[in-house]
């Protein structure tokens, strides 16, 4: 078994880049199949806000279970049990089943991607520090995000394409691809750096227990953790919501309802993912700290969100969003570098999952309200109220960079202060004291 961080770092960018090929055949209709199928723009909401709410209710058990079995078992598990729930969901639509049997897929599939959350981060994080890999994790982050943003283009197009034959058809691909990830991860996802505990079955309870126990006082407790989950957790209010919701909303504001045109459009998301992407690759050179890129892409995340909704025309609306995908490709790399900095390798599947049973919650929040508020009011309403809940991210961020944390020095980095203004990207000094005059933070 070959143990370099080269290795280590091609399986992770193979494995992820077909995972994510696999889930995003489905991502550019997954809304109109569920309308197709018969539920209205808010029972669609519903159905995904179980999903997201069943994802919270299993994130810890599952997150540990990746620090005590193991975090290729809990892959493993993730993709058998997403290849079920997929094929369950093309079953419902199959014999005119409702809101209650595509409930019931969705905390299967809910359930399928708590295995995947954290284990994967976590699995790769360890064996790149027992292989003795010498650079920066943002730079490692932000290639599995530009090799999953290059699958997610391929995915979306291709089941737009198909879509447009049959709205099942995606399912049905996305289901055979998720039998050849695991395949592949079976053969070539070992555990590095990390040794599963031996946990008798009937002893699992208390492990779990005592593992999240430490988990949350590494997390939660920690304060740079706890502003980063309270952060996810305000994205998380929009972002789900946001991602559902532009593809009847752009399919309107286009006057023509055509499916492909929504795969194209998850393309360009895609693409714009990989652009954010790449602006990490090249700030990260020169910016001292991660909390200048999280800000900035904050604040012009916010702004674009919010325009989408009063765009009224279908090429600004699509373009904001756009920019709204290409924030999320700076913050997502950068905060996965910082935060990964800051948690222990025994408790980092955990307090990752945990992270994301917070952004569950409000991702669950989000869908519900927002769905609602789309069905009372417009999609347009939506969009308007959610860019503006996202503005909350912006004194947080503050908030963790006034901690002076050392996480937040980008390692290895040639800059000095002031050097990103160099590069187009504004000192933030001046947005510090902007936002705490705002938020009346002394």
């Amino acid at each position: 078994m070959d143990k370099t961080h080269a290795s280590v770092i091609r399986n992770y960018l193979i494995i992820a880049g077909l995972y994510t090929l696999s889930a995003s055949f489905i991502w550019g209709v997954n809304t109109l199949f569920l309308l197709d199928a018969g539920l209205d723009i808010f029972g669609v909401f519903i159905a995904n806000a179980v999903f997201t709410g069943s994802m919270a209710l299993f994130e810890i058990p599952t997150g540990v279970l990746a620090d005590t079995r193991g975090r290729r078992t809990s892959f493993l598990l993730s993709v058998a049990i997403l290849l079920l729930g997929t094929l369950g969901y093309v079953g419902v639509a199959a014999i005119g089943g409702g809101l209650l049997l595509f409930s019931l897929m969705s905390v299967v599939l809910g359930l399928g991607y708590t295995f995947y959350s954290g284990a994967m981060e976590a699995w790769l994080v360890d064996a790149l520090k027992a292989t003795g890999y010498p650079d920066k994790l943002d730079q490692v982050f932000a290639r599995g995000s530009m090799v999953s943003g290059t699958a997610m283009l391929i995915g979306s197009v291709g089941g737009g394409l198909l879509g447009s034959l049959d709205l099942s058809i995606p399912f049905l691909v996305r289901s055979g691809l998720l039998g050849a990830v695991f395949g592949i991860a079976y053969f070539t996802m070992h555990e590095i750096g990390f040794t599963p505990q031996a946990v008798k079955l009937e002893a699992l309870p208390t492990a779990m227990r005592n593992v999240a126990q430490t988990s949350i006082r590494y997390g939660w407790q920690q304060r740079p953790v706890r502003l980063f989950i309270v952060a996810s957790f305000i994205q998380a209010i929009f972002m789900a919501w946001g991602f559902y919701a532009w593809q009847p909303y752009f399919l309107e504001l286009l006057g023509q309802d055509i499916t492909w045109v929504a795969g194209v459009i998850a393309a360009l998301v895609s693409l714009a993912t990989i652009v954010g992407n790449s602006l990490v690759e090249w700030f990260t050179r020169f910016c001292g700290k991660r909390t200048t890129l999280l800000l900035w892409a904050a604040g012009i995340q916010t702004v674009a969100a919010i325009g989408v909704g009063l765009a009224g025309s279908f090429w600004l609306a699509v373009a904001l969003y756009l920019v709204v995908a290409g924030t999320m490709g700076v913050w997502g790399p950068v905060r996965q570098a910082y935060i990964h900095e800051i948690i222990p390798s025994e408790q980092r599947a955990t307090v990752v999952s945990f992270d994301s049973l917070v952004a569950s919650g409000g991702s669950m929040l989000g869908q519900t309200g927002l769905g609602y508020l789309s069905q009372a009011q417009s999609i347009a309403s939506g969009y308007v109220v959610g860019g503006m809940a996202t503005a909350l991210v912006l004194p947080v961020v503050v908030a963790l960079r006034r901690l002076g944390q050392t996480s937040d020095i980008i390692i290895g980095t040639a800059s000095k202060r002031g050097m990103c203004a160099a590069q187009g990207l504004p000192s933030i000094s001046n947005v510090d004291t902007t936002i705490h005059v705002a938020t009346g933070e002394a």
